[in-house]
């Protein structure tokens, strides 16, 4: 057996006593699919960001040195989610909004936003004038759109400092605004996704240069304070981890065994038939090589997965099933092993409960086997803990390399729970209705971009401004299509109506 990395039961971690105040930013959530990816990026500069509702009272911001509004599927031009409290810009600190945070920023001190030019993909920002949100950045900078609204006047003592341009679109005015007197700006694209190259530089401008904050927020200070956490609601209670093998379920089994001692800690693998070849076989023995096989537990459900599957096609009620299935099994198995009073815990991380619409405002993108209605009631109850469902996963392989976990555990291929059931399209043979218009927009697309284009007798769940598209992908073919190939999957889906997908 290998070193385990657990604490001895005698020495369950320590809470450091008193921390240390850190400069933090407020990353205001109006709903967008992006928001707790805002904040990631931002702690990866080592800066303690958290997400608040925007109703929250303006008081509850005067902690933080800089704010942050993220995007939204509300459309400000007809002044949807706009009852928030607008105090917050009277606070004597810089705000930053991206899409709908940039709309409602200008809209507040007295510009315009209309409904009028849609932008999904790949843009390029011209810069102008020489703020400081964009020091050391090119004079044009490739940037992600995914809007419909857009900032058509500035107000008083704005101004201009972007315009972006997409390959067959007019250039879109606005796409930067600034007003350096107030702190304030605005920005039409999307800085947080990595399809903005140098995005983290603009975040980097913002939060350390114009906001001032100290990088001094780290992995090790959050795995001290959620061990505290994680001691407080056990309550002495054991619990009973349903570990996949991935890097989410993995670093919270090592990180609840430091907080509550390894023998309180008990995992349950089970094998539902949708994994990858030999995949179970390969989890068990990495736990039993790195030490965490204390109250290690199997269960070969295959056969009950498939046969409640059987037949369906729709990828959501794929997942309820899935979700349903497993809690089944887990409650099954917990009473044979007399644990019916633990806490159930799941790796959950926070894009799992905003893409299944857990944030007041995030749409349904799609519901995560750890968030049907069965796992929420519990959750509601108080017998679920969750460890890691405040971080994205590119810091939960940071807690466990923090955490002593060897690399191939951290850095494992990811595979989502529901595994092949999801990842695999389905069809009972029925083709999809076609959204109207999209025959002839596709042919007219195919036309000049002189390419082989058909749409598929599929649908499959994508993300259009913030919102969960269930719709057809088409498949292009044709010589030298590569090298183009992300350009026109941006105007096929500007173009094209019901469209979310494009194989090559």
């Amino acid at each position: 057996m290998g070193q385990s990395p657990l604490r001895p039961s005698g020495a369950p971690g320590q809470t450091g006593g008193s921390m240390e105040a850190h400069d933090k930013i407020a990353i205001v959530d109006f709903g967008g699919q992006y928001a707790h990816l805002i904040a990631t990026k931002v702690r990866r500069l080592k800066v303690l960001a958290e997400i608040l509702q925007p109703e929250d009272p303006v008081e509850r911001f005067a902690e933080f040195k800089g704010i942050i509004l993220s995007g939204s599927p509300s459309l400000s031009a007809y002044d949807e989610d706009s009852t928030y409290d607008a105090h917050i810009y009277d606070l004597p600190v810089p705000i930053l909004g991206f899409c709908f945070g940039h709309q409602e920023i200008a809209k507040h001190y007295g510009g315009r936003v209309e409904h009028t030019q849609r932008e999904y993909g790949p843009a390029l920002l011209t810069l102008r004038g020489s703020s400081p949100i964009f020091h050391g950045l090119a004079p044009e900078e490739t940037v992600w759109m995914s809007h419909g609204d857009s900032v058509t006047a500035l107000p008083e003592g704005f101004e201009e400092i972007g315009v972006s341009s997409s390959e067959r679109g007019p250039a879109h005015r606005n796409a930067a605004i600034a007003h350096e007197g107030l702190r304030r700006y605005g920005f039409q694209f999307h800085p947080e996704v990595d399809d903005t190259p140098h995005g983290e530089q603009m975040l980097r401008n913002f939060v350390l240069g114009i906001c001032g904050c100290r990088p001094d927020w780290t992995m090790d200070l959050f795995s001290r304070e959620e061990e505290a956490r994680i001691r407080e609601q056990a309550q002495g209670r054991p619990v009973f981890l349903l570990a996949s093998g991935g890097v989410d379920s993995t670093v919270c089994a090592v990180l609840l065994g430091e907080a509550l001692g390894p023998e309180r800690v008990h995992l349950l693998h089970i094998d539902n038939g949708l994994l990858r070849k030999n995949e179970s076989a390969e989890v068990l023995e990495a736990f039993r090589r790195h030490g965490l096989d204390r109250n290690l537990h199997f269960v070969d459900a295959s056969e009950r997965f498939l046969s409640a599957l059987a037949g369906v096609v729709e990828p959501e009620r794929k997942r309820r099933i899935i979700g349903d299935t497993f809690l089944e099994v887990f409650q099954a198995e917990a009473s044979r092993l007399n644990l019916e009073d633990c806490l159930l815990a799941q790796g959950t991380i926070y894009p799992d409960t905003v893409e299944t619409g857990g944030t007041k405002r995030a749409d349904v993108i799609k519901t995560h086997h750890n968030r049907v209605p069965a796992v929420e009631a519990l959750i509601a109850r108080g017998q679920v803990i969750e460890p890691l469902r405040e971080l994205y996963k590119v810091e939960v392989r940071e807690l466990g390399e923090a955490l002593g976990l060897p690399e191939e555990l951290v850095w494992r291929h990811p595979f989502p729970g529901p595994g092949l059931g999801i990842r695999l399209l389905c069809s009972d043979g029925r083709v999809p209705d076609r959204a109207p218009g999209a025959e002839e927009a596709l042919a007219r697309f195919a036309a000049e971009a002189s390419v082989g284009a058909a749409i598929l007798p599929v649908r499959s769940v994508g993300v259009k401004a913030d919102l969960r598209a269930y719709e057809q992908p088409v498949m292009l073919w044709g010589e030298g299509l590569l090298p183009q190939a992300e350009t026109l999957a941006a105007r096929l889906y500007q173009e094209v109506p019901g469209i979310n997908r494009c194989v090559v």
